[in-house]
């Protein structure tokens, strides 16, 4: 279809939908703005995808500015966005920002989007720029701070974006926000670590922790610095207080505990804690790290009577697999079977993942304490389940 022809059917396409709009609010007591991103984005769509972009770029170049024509311009550029266009997004909502009719009160929200096409192409700085202007914003202050923090995780600028932080925590009471500079903080403490500053990194851990008690990353990483300062009984008192902050990161605690168990020896009546943190909760790594006490303690036989017990109440792969190789299958010493089911369950094990995001499901075999896919915090834990915990 001929662009000229396309570009007049769409002028009139959004002519009659914008009037129908109108004629349908003015008959209601409580009217939809016209300018209600969501309300006009859903309008468009059958636009978007019946026309040519060059189509919807011309009609945007003759579209009128002003109060009732601004959402338009910003869906459109929007879609753009989101098709990864972000050339043509850029340049709508530039072209909107110049227009000398432009309502003053919409130039901040036209300039939040601009913003958020810099940082979708990549164009950092300009970003950066554009949500610093915003910041003390009445409306849009706030959402350009999270965006700002967003660009300085990005950019792994921790100060900075715990300085954003800070700042948005002054101003309100959000459980959320002090969560965030509680990590924010950490990943500074984890820099101090690196460059041996155990003074500061001690320090960064007890601010994370005033900022958000149940910080299960502050106290992993003051566990590793009194590791590194030898007190090995303290260190394993620090892990154990992961289970009263989130016991669904547990598992971490223990992995590092039975680490360190292995590598200095007894680290203060171990088997008798295991036991008592099973009971309160039970998961299939706390279970093998009892049974491997246990083991120590009181020999193979005792040791394989309450693994079979334990899987009999919580079955789980890992369990199974154990007590094939606490068996015997695993070299050969029984029955072609056992060896069989070894095999399979490490063939069902070694591609599955062991975490997940609760908020957006990413999952993977790394624990990312800042979910790569939705960039929240501390929203990735251990997978529950028979094939995991």
């Amino acid at each position: 279809m001929d662009i000229v022809l396309q570009w007049l059917l769409l002028t009139i396409a959004v002519a009659a939908g914008w009037f129908a709009g109108r004629l349908g609010n003015s008959r209601r007591t409580s009217s939809t703005p016209i300018s209600d991103e969501e309300a006009v984005r859903d309008r468009l769509q059958f636009l978007f995808t019946n026309y040519s972009d060059q189509a919807v770029e011309n009609f945007v170049q003759s579209l009128a500015v002003n109060k009732e024509t601004v959402g338009l311009h910003l869906s459109i550029g929007s879609h753009f966005r989101l098709k990864g266009e972000t050339d043509r997004a850029i340049l709508i909502h530039q072209n909107l920002l110049a227009r000398p009719e432009l309502p003053t009160r919409f130039s901040p929200q036209v300039t939040l989007e601009l913003a958020k096409d810099y940082l979708k192409a990549g164009l950092l700085d300009r970003a950066e720029a554009l949500l610093q202007e915003l910041m003390g914003d009445r409306d849009y202050g706030r959402g350009s701070s999270q965006q700002l923090i967003e660009l300085y995780q990005q950019e792994k600028e921790w100060g900075k974006a715990a300085d954003v932080a800070r700042a948005l925590t002054k101003g309100d009471a959000d459980p959320a926000m002090f969560k965030v500079l509680a990590y924010l903080t950490c990943e500074r403490a984890e820099q101090a670590l690196r460059e041996d500053d155990r003074w500061g990194a001690q320090k960064l851990c007890k601010q994370a922790l005033d900022y958000d008690q149940s910080c299960v990353r502050a106290t992993l990483i003051l566990m590793k610095l009194q590791i590194r300062q030898g007190s090995f009984k303290d260190a394993a008192n620090q892990s154990l207080k992961v289970f009263d902050q989130n016991p669904e990161f547990g598992p971490e605690a223990v992995d590092r505990l039975m680490k360190l168990e292995q590598e200095h020896g007894d680290v203060g009546r171990l088997g008798k804690k295991l036991r008592k943190l099973y009971e309160n909760y039970p998961s299939t790594s706390l279970l093998l790290a009892l049974v491997e006490s246990v083991e120590r303690s009181s020999g193979r036989l005792a040791a394989i009577e309450l693994l079979r017990q334990e899987l009999e109440v919580r079955p789980s792969v890992r369990g199974l697999l154990r007590l094939v190789e606490m068996a015997g299958y695993e070299k050969g010493m029984t029955t072609d079977e056992g060896r069989l089911v070894s095999r399979i369950g490490h063939l069902i094990l070694v591609n599955r993942p062991i975490y997940r995001c609760a908020n957006c499901g990413f999952s993977g075999q790394q624990l990312h304490w800042l979910c790569p896919s939705c960039k929240q915090w501390e929203t990735i834990r251990p997978i529950q389940g028979v094939e995991a915990e």
